[in-house]
């Protein structure tokens, strides 16, 4: 552990933000009275509040801790996470925005059911929610765990149940509307947080940026080196990957889809992510610099990093680390306990999308085929949020030594492969059926998992094999231009009745996506 003990400022802070989040949700326990409450908060937030929750939303430990460890590893190329994460909300908000909120209710599978088959579809959206959520809960667990072990003394197992305790609580008492606020305030917290790091960062070199970069490039083992393409990658495969898994996987993430229910229209649910971009983009520009002054100020550092470059708690600890050199253990304990409290917000938005996927898609509409109440449907999304958290601290422990960043990644990969195609196809394409759209989301399920586990990351990093099957980091190349193709093939080629239906289906949906909902 780095330090003498404990981090008193940081467990102050830690438990300050924990009394509050729970102060809000039993505040919000009192007012989630109907799955449209739990699941949307009732479609009463507004376009500031929802901008900030969506930030919130993305601003996770993998952008906090992940990125920055990204970049000091390899460099420039962690800009690819960077820019993907800008590019893809602008992309949702032109692309997605006004459809998506005039067409759903409480989930992204409302969308493809209103005009295909619906029970064939919420099952794949079911799936594909849950093989998103999981490794995007992993990733925040892992981040979590890894702060907690290094400021408060704790074990890593100890660290990840407290975290999977919480966001429990969190979702099952207070559901959509507790998770807004807590996100909000999180959101407010972080960028406040990473403001202040950035400003005390660059005070070490007098506001000179380009001092700063040119002293990464002197103490860095790869020299100047780190400000040019390939410390990460050098194959246009793990690029093209990358840009596709930021770009569709963002527009695919069963979190942020459910984000553009909370609203009461969809020129509120425009402006919130147009708030959004704002929020993210300003909050990426700053964690390139801090990212690049880490290097500058902790290369060198025996304490934080050796000889060989190892970084002590591994890269996840970055940015927590250089809060410490340049504003001292209580700076040290504030950004700790903000980062901690990011990675609560995230995980309950999260695992709040995959009970829902349990409980709203899987059971009430496809096995009790919508026969059943508020109340009884509650009871089963509460019941899956307890075993799903069950179930990621069990998989945050085998995975605990994964760059976050990476496993978020992986998690966008899957969304990319799985979600976006039929999403993406069911607002714009009039030739989707059921047929192809589960075929294709079939697809690209089975290829982005199998190309996931063969990959370095699994089958290197986490199963301890010597080489891996499949060479590339990411598969998303692979993974979505199969759905897609698959998808498409498997529609045209369709001449059932229910093709019929679906293709007729399209000018239904674009008449009510036009008219606001209200038919």
């Amino acid at each position: 552990m780095i330090g003498s003990g404990p981090n008193i400022t940081a467990i102050l802070i830690f438990v300050a933000f924990v009394a509050a989040s729970l102060g809000i949700t039993w505040w919000a326990a009192k007012r989630t009275h109907s799955t449209g409450d739990f699941y949307t908060a009732g479609g009463k937030i507004t376009g500031m509040q929802n901008g900030f929750a969506l930030a919130g939303d993305f601003m996770s430990a993998a952008s906090f801790l992940g990125i920055t460890g990204l970049i000091f590893i390899g460099g420039s190329d962690a800009l690819l996470f960077v820019v993907g994460i800008v590019v893809s909300w602008a992309f949702i908000l032109f692309a997605f925005a006004d459809r998506m909120r005039n067409l759903g209710r409480y989930t992204f599978a409302d969308v493809v059911a209103y005009r295909l088959q619906p029970e064939r579809l919420r099952m794949l959206a079911a799936a594909g929610t849950l093989a998103v959520a999981i490794p995007y809960l992993i990733a925040q667990m892992v981040g979590a765990g890894s702060l907690i072990e290094t400021l408060f003394g704790l074990p890593y197992f100890v660290a990840v149940l407290i975290v999977g305790g919480l966001m429990t609580i969190y979702v099952a008492f207070g559901g959509m509307l507790a998770t807004t606020w807590v996100q909000v305030i999180k959101a407010v917290l972080l960028l406040a947080g990473v403001t202040a790091l950035f400003v005390m960062a660059m005070a070490q070199f007098g506001f000179d940026i380009g001092a700063m970069f040119a002293k990464a490039a002197e103490v860095h083992p790869r020299g100047r080196l780190i400000l040019r393409p390939g410390g990460l990658y050098d194959d246009p495969i793990s690029v093209l990957s990358i840009a596709l898994a930021f770009v569709c996987g963002t527009a695919g993430l069963p979190h942020i889809l459910m984000r553009f229910f909370t609203v009461p229209d969809a020129a509120t649910a425009r402006r919130s992510i147009g708030y959004a971009v704002v929020f993210i983009g300003y909050f990426q520009a700053l964690i390139v610099v801090v990212g690049f002054a880490a290097i500058a100020l902790l290369v060198g550092q025996a304490e934080y990093v050796d000889e060989s470059g190892r970084i002590a708690g591994a890269a996840n600890m970055v940015s927590v680390y250089l809060a410490r050199v340049v504003g001292g253990e209580i700076f040290y304990g504030l950004i700790a306990a903000v980062a901690f409290a990011t990675i609560l917000a995230v995980v309950a938005g999260i695992l709040l999308s995959a009970s829902a996927a349990v409980a709203h898609d899987l059971y009430a509409k496809v096995i009790r085929r919508g026969e059943i109440s508020d109340q009884a449907e509650m009871i089963v999304s509460r019941a899956a949020t307890v075993v799903l958290g069950a179930v990621t601290i069990g998989l945050s422990l085998w995975f605990r030594n994964i760059n976050v960043g990476v496993l978020a990644t992986i998690a966008l990969a899957v969304a990319a492969s799985v979600n976006f195609p039929v999403i993406f196809l069911a607002l714009f394409w009039k030739n989707l059926t059921t047929r192809g759209a589960v075929a294709g989301g079939a697809t690209g399920l089975i290829v982005v998992v199998v190309l996931i586990v063969l990959s370095p990351t699994v089958w290197v990093n986490a199963l301890g094999n010597e080489t891996a099957i499949y060479p590339y980091a990411y598969p998303t190349l692979f993974s979505v231009a199969s759905a897609f193709f698959v998808t498409i093939v498997v529609s045209l080629t369709d001449r059932s009745d229910r093709a019929s239906i679906d293709r007729a289906g399209y000018d239904a949906q674009v008449v009510r996506s036009e008219l606001g909902g209200q038919i």
